[in-house]
C-alpha cells in the first residue's frame, strides 16, 4: 500500500489520538513539560558585528517534511534552493551560483564555527541531517569578513543546543509518501562545566521518480566541556554514509507526460552515488582578559565518493584539514576580530568505462581505466574586522579580507607530452568591507559596499582534454547594499527591507562541450541587482490561539552586462537560471493545548534556461500543509504527533532546472528535474527527560 493509500488512516490515527492526549493535557497540566521555542530573533547573532544577516531556526523547520529542507531555506529572501533530488542540490544567493551545472559553489560554509567549503569553493548541504540543527545563518553577498569574502556569502550551521541542566532522550520518527522512513535518535546531557549530545538518524525512500531510491546513515557527536575558569574544549565528529539513486534530468516531453520518468541513459545504467563523509574538529577557547578572547579549531574531513555513470564511471576520494583561529575583543568603545584560517585538501579521481550496455540490463558495469588524477589545492585567508560607535545610534565597521589560493594538479596516467600535470597559482586578493549602521528604538537602517571573489571550479580549471586551463581567472565584484529593520505595532511587526546592486566581473561560464565535458572560461560581466522583503506578523486571535502570518519576496533584475560567447552577443539578456520574482508565505496558527497548524506557500517566476533566453521553465505555485500537536504524558515524558502534505494541489513544476542543456544524438536537450508529485508523511517524537 503506498502512502496515497496510507494517508488516510495516518490522519484517522491522529485524529484519533488527540482528543484523548488533548483530554489529558487538560487534566494533567500541572506536570506539562514547559516547551523552549526560540524566535529567530532570540538566536543569537554569529555574524560579526553589524554585518547584517538572515537566521532561520526550529519553527522553520518544524513547518515542513524533515526531508525537505529546500522548502525551509526557500522562506529567506534572496536565497533559493533548486533541488533535483535529496542528493542533488544547488543553493544560489543573489543569483551567485545559478549557472553552476551541479553543487553549490561561490559561497562559503561552516558547521559549528569549521570551515566544511572544499578547496574549489563547492559545498555539500546533503552531508548533514538538519533535525541536528538549532540555527541557520546566512550572510548575503561578500560582506561576510570573519567568514570569507565569496560573492554568494556565507551560510552558518549549528547544531541544537542541550537543555541547561537536563539529562534528555528524544526519538523522531516519520514516515510518508514513496516509501519514506526517517529516524532520528538524540541523547543530551547537560551540567555545569559540561555539555553532551549524540545523534543518529536514518533516512530512506523509493523517491518520487523511477531510479531515486535514497539510504542514508548518520552520526554526529557534539560535546563541550570547561576546561578552567577562563578556558573551554568542544569536539565535534559528524559522519554520514548514503547511496543515492540518481534519476538526473528529463526532456520537456518526459517531463509534460510524466515528470516520474528517470533519463533514459541513467535508467539503463541505474546510475547512482555512493558516498561516506567524514567530518572532526577539535576547538579550543581561551579568555586571555576580560575583553580579549580567543578560538582556535583544528579540522579533518574526507569524502568516499564512487558514481557510476552512463558516460563513465567515476572513483574519486578527498582528504581535507586545515585550522581556523579567530581572536575578538573590545579596544576602547570599539569591537574587533581578527584572525585566519587556512584549508588544504588532497582530491583523488579516476574514470572507467561504464560497461553497462554489455551487462545484460544488470546496470553499470566497470571496465578499463580512463584517467588518474590527484590534485592539491590550499587556500589561506586573513581577516580582520573594527567596529566602532561614532554615538549613541551611529555605528560603523571595517572588514577586511585576504585570500591566497593554489591548485597542483598532477596527470598520474598519461606520460610523455601528453601528460597534463600543472599547477595554477592565483595572485593574492584583498577584499575590503565597509558598513554603517543607525539604530532607534524601533528599528535600524545600514548600507554596506563590499568586495567579493569565486574560484573556479575544478571543470573551469580543466579544458575537456584534461589540462589545467591557463586563462582562467577569479570572478570579482562589488556589493552596494542599503536595508532597513523595523519592529511595528508594538514589536507585533516585523519588516525588513533591501536593496543591492553587485557588478561581477571575469564572469566564469562552465560551457558543456559533451555529455560530461565542460571548459571554464571568463566571459563577461554581470549585473546582480534586486530587492528583497521579508515581514511576519504575530498576534493573538483569542486567549488560546496565535497566529503568525508572513512573507518573503525577491525580485531579479539580473542581467549579462557584457558576454559575447563566440558569434553570439548576449549582452543585456535576463541572467540564466535565476527567477526574476519568488514569493514565499504562510500562517501560522498555535492553540495553547499545543496544536499547531502551519500553511505555507512558494510561488517561482519563469526561469531562463539558455543564454539566448529562447526557453524558459513555466512559473509555479506550491502548497504544504502541516498538522501538529505536543503534550506531556507525565513528568518526565512529552509527545508529539505531526501529519501533512506536500504539494497539495498536485503540481506539475520544476524544482531545478539544468541551464544550457544540450540533447545529444538527435535527442532532445535535458532541462527539467521534476518536483514530488503531491505526497504525505507523518511523525511522531518521544521526550525522556531523565
Amino acid at each position: 500500500m503506498n502512502l496515497k493509500e496510507k494517508g488516510l488512516p495516518l490522519l484517522f490515527i491522529f485524529f484519533t489520538i488527540l482528543p484523548i492526549l488533548a483530554q489529558k493535557a487538560q487534566k494533567d497540566s500541572i506536570t506539562q513539560l514547559d516547551e523552549v521555542v526560540l524566535t529567530q530573533e532570540a538566536i543569537p547573532k554569529i555574524a560579526t558585528g553589524i554585518t547584517p544577516s538572515s537566521k532561520i531556526a526550529g519553527k522553520t523547520f518544524e513547518r515542513f517534511n524533515p526531508t525537505d529542507i529546500p522548502s525551509a531555506f526557500n522562506q529567506i529572501s534572496g536565497v533559493y534552493i533548486l533541488s533535483g533530488a535529496i542528493n542533488t542540490n544547488r543553493i544560489t544567493v543573489r543569483g551567485i551560483g545559478a549557472r553552476t551545472p551541479y553543487g553549490t559553489n561561490k559561497l562559503r560554509m561552516y558547521f559549528n564555527g569549521i570551515p566544511i567549503t572544499n578547496g574549489t569553493g563547492a559545498s555539500t548541504m546533503e552531508a548533514y541531517d538538519f533535525e541536528n540543527l538549532g540555527a541557520v545563518e546566512i550572510i548575503k553577498g561578500p560582506k561576510a569578513s570573519a567568514y570569507g569574502a565569496n560573492l554568494g556569502g556565507a551560510i552558518l550551521l549549528k547544531t541544537k543546543a542541550s537543555v541547561q541542566n537536563r539529562t534528555q532522550l528524544v526519538n523522531s520518527f516519520s514516515m510518508g509518501s514513496y516509501n519514506m522512513f526517517k529516524d532520528n535518535l538524540t541523547f543530551s546531557h547537560s551540567e555545569d562545566g559540561f555539555n553532551l549530545s549524540l545523534s543518529y538518524n536514518h533516512l530512506e525512500t523509493d523517491g518520487f521518480r523511477q531510479n531515486n531510491q535514497f539510504q542514508r546513515d548518520g552520526l554526529l557527536l557534539n560535546t563541550q566541556f570547561r576546561t578552567g575558569q577562563k578556558s573551554s574544549i568542544s569536539f565535534l565528529l559528524n559522519y554520514i554514509d548514503y547511496i543515492a539513486q540518481i534519476p538526473s534530468s528529463i526532456n520537456q516531453t518526459d517531463f509534460e507526460e510524466d515528470p516520474t520518468r528517470a533519463a533514459s541513459n541513467w535508467l539503463a545504467a541505474q546510475g547512482y552515488e555512493a558516498n561516506k563523509y567524514i567530518l572532526t574538529g577539535l576547538s579550543y577557547t581561551y579568555q586571555f582578559f576580560e575583553n580579549l578572547e580567543n578560538t582556535t579549531s583544528v579540522f579533518y574531513t574526507y569524502l568516499d565518493h564512487y558514481e557510476p555513470r552512463p558516460f563513465n564511471i567515476l572513483d574519486e576520494f578527498t582528504n581535507g584539514y586545515g585550522f581556523r583561529s579567530r581572536f575578538a575583543g573590545q579596544w576602547g568603545k570599539a569591537d574587533f576580530t581578527f584572525g585566519t584560517e587556512f584549508y588544504r585538501d588532497e582530491y583523488h579521481w579516476g574514470t572507467f568505462e561504464n560497461l553497462y550496455e554489455e551487462n545484460n540490463n544488470n546496470g553499470s558495469l566497470k571496465g578499463i581505466e580512463l584517467s588518474d588524477n590527484t590534485e592539491f589545492r590550499r587556500q589561506f585567508n586573513l581577516f580582520g574586522t573594527l567596529t566602532f560607535p561614532i554615538s549613541a545610534s551611529l555605528s560603523t565597521q571595517i572588514g577586511l579580507n585576504l585570500n591566497k589560493t593554489h591548485y597542483d594538479f598532477r596527470d598520474l596516467f598519461n606520460e610523455g607530452g601528453a601528460n597534463a600535470s600543472a599547477k595554477r597559482d592565483f595572485d593574492a586578493i584583498l577584499l575590503p568591507d565597509l558598513g554603517v549602521n543607525y539604530q532607534w528604538q524601533q528599528g535600524r537602517i545600514y548600507a554596506n559596499i563590499s568586495r567579493g571573489f569565486s574560484n573556479p571550479s575544478l571543470e573551469e580549471t580543466l579544458t575537456p582534454d584534461g589540462i589545467i586551463n591557463p586563462d582562467i581567472a577569479q570572478e570579482t565584484g562589488i556589493n552596494y547594499e542599503l536595508g532597513t529593520e523595523w519592529m511595528l505595532f508594538k514589536k507585533k511587526l516585523s519588516a525588513n527591507f533591501t536593496l543591492y546592486r553587485m557588478n561581477v566581473k571575469k564572469l566564469l561560464v562552465a560551457q558543456r562541450v559533451g555529455e560530461d565535458q565542460y571548459i571554464g572560461r571568463n566571459a563577461g560581466k554581470t549585473r546582480h541587482q534586486g530587492l528583497e522583503i521579508d515581514l511576519q506578523y504575530r498576534d493573538k486571535l483569542s486567549q488560546s490561539i496565535t497566529f503568525s502570518p508572513y512573507l518573503s519576496y525577491t525580485l531579479n533584475d539580473h542581467s549579462f552586462v557584457e558576454f559575447i560567447d563566440e558569434d553570439n552577443d548576449y549582452s543585456g539578456n535576463p541572467l540564466t537560471g535565476v527567477p526574476k520574482h519568488r514569493l514565499s508565505s504562510g500562517i501560522d496558527f498555535r492553540h495553547s493545548n499545543g496544536l499547531q497548524l502551519n500553511l505555507a506557500h512558494q510561488f517561482v517566476g519563469e526561469i531562463p534556461m539558455t543564454d539566448a533566453n529562447s526557453i524558459s521553465s513555466d512559473s509555479f505555485n506550491v502548497f504544504h500543509a502541516k498538522l501538529g500537536y505536543r503534550t506531556s504524558v507525565s513528568s518526565q515524558i512529552s509527545l508529539g504527533l505531526n501529519v501533512g502534505i506536500n504539494n497539495v494541489f498536485d503540481s506539475n513544476y520544476a524544482q531545478s532546472v539544468l541551464i544550457n542543456a544540450v540533447g545529444f544524438g538527435g535527442a532532445q536537450p535535458r532541462y527539467y528535474y521534476p518536483g514530488n508529485g503531491r505526497n504525505y508523511f507523518g511523525g511522531i517524537q518521544l521526550n525522556y527527560v531523565f
